[in-house]
């Protein structure tokens, strides 16, 4: 029997400069769609997964033309809830070598920041769902979307649904008055799965590795630093069943070394390393982890090191495809896990 999973977020028009621009060269720019939650319910649309993706969109062309866009990939739109007068826009600089990526964000006043608690009817979007998504970015909007995330969390929990975060810590969100660790704790409390990076724990919680400094790990990470990290974060949150941290070495902003640790009944799983020599672009690379660790956990019940191993494998394919969403299917991920990174012509 298929799984149902729900997601809950901001979906925004994403504006990218053609190839390595800066903003002040560019003259035009590529629009597509992307936003943390839509991007874990397209990846596991692509897994063959029931999906929701629930969020507050405007009555307006370009709504339109982004609901038509989850549709093309599989994602249900069935509790969206239309209201508001503007879609949140991203601008994206790619970056190159040296120079890193520059996100700008525009999206004050959309139609999911004005969101209030009891718009949406938890239970009904909820009651047959085996699983629900969502990200520390979605607190980071507003208060009103703080507040309907925890809604969503406490239905779960007493419907008895599968609760996953991505930590997901922006410091340019966090801007309508309170802090991300004020209102985390709440949210997080109510999570079985907790997935982060090697800053997130810092940021918000005040967790992390001793003597670690993420800008000066020329791509090398040692997994074993993180046990700690999971330990703590279990501790500070017992309803928790699996911690697990993506461990990402930047050599520069076009190779990178990617994979992730998992902490489950006090045992540590560590993924192998992928070596990312060229990457396409790395905007979602967290998020298509987050459905690959997903649809592993679901599909591979209670083998945590495939789980793992999808999640890394797949998030490694992404690094290779343009956009937000990542589009691979189950056989490519498990073509990559088993050894074939040869990237060969499939004929």
């Amino acid at each position: 029997m298929s799984k149902k999973i729900v997601t809950f977020g901001e979906v925004m028009l994403r504006l990218a400069t053609p190839g390595y621009e800066r903003f002040s060269q560019a003259t035009q720019f590529s629009a597509t769609f992307g936003g943390g939650e839509a991007n874990v319910a397209v990846s596991l649309a692509n897994y063959g997964m029931e999906t929701e993706f629930v969020t507050r969109l405007p009555q307006n062309e370009i709504a339109e033309s982004c609901i038509m866009d989850l549709h093309k990939h599989n994602v249900g739109t069935h509790y969206v809830l239309r209201g508001g007068e503007r879609m949140g826009i991203y601008f994206l600089e790619t970056g190159a070598v040296a120079r890193g990526s520059k996100v700008i964000y525009d999206r004050a006043h959309s139609s999911i920041a004005e969101i209030q608690p009891g718009m949406i009817n938890w239970r009904e979007v909820l009651k047959d769902a085996d699983w629900f998504h969502w990200t520390g970015i979605t607190p980071a909007i507003s208060q009103g979307a703080a507040d309907v995330c925890l809604e969503a969390v406490k239905v779960a929990n007493e419907l008895g649904v599968t609760v996953s975060t991505d930590l997901n810590f922006r410091k340019n969100l966090w801007k309508y008055g309170k802090s991300a660790s004020e209102i985390m704790p709440a949210l997080v409390e109510g999570c079985d799965i907790i997935l982060g990076n090697e800053e997130d724990a810092e940021k918000v919680f005040g967790i992390k590795p001793e003597n670690f400094d993420v800008s000066r790990t020329g791509g090398e990470i040692d997994s074993a630093e993180f046990e700690s990290v999971c330990q703590q974060l279990m501790k500070k949150f017992p309803r928790a069943k699996k911690v697990i941290i993506t461990l990402r070495g930047s050599i520069n902003a076009n190779h990178n070394t990617w994979g992730g640790v998992l902490y489950s009944d006090g045992k540590l799983y560590q993924s192998k390393r992928y070596d990312i020599t060229h990457i396409v672009d790395r905007v979602g690379g967290g998020d298509s982890f987050m459905g690959g660790l997903i649809y592993g956990l679901l599909t591979y019940e209670g083998n945590d090191q495939k789980a793992l191993d999808f999640a890394v494998a797949a998030s490694c394919l992404k690094h290779t495809i343009y956009g937000d969403y990542n589009l691979v299917t189950v056989k490519e991920v498990e073509a990559l896990m088993s050894g074939d990174e040869s990237g060969r012509v499939s004929r």
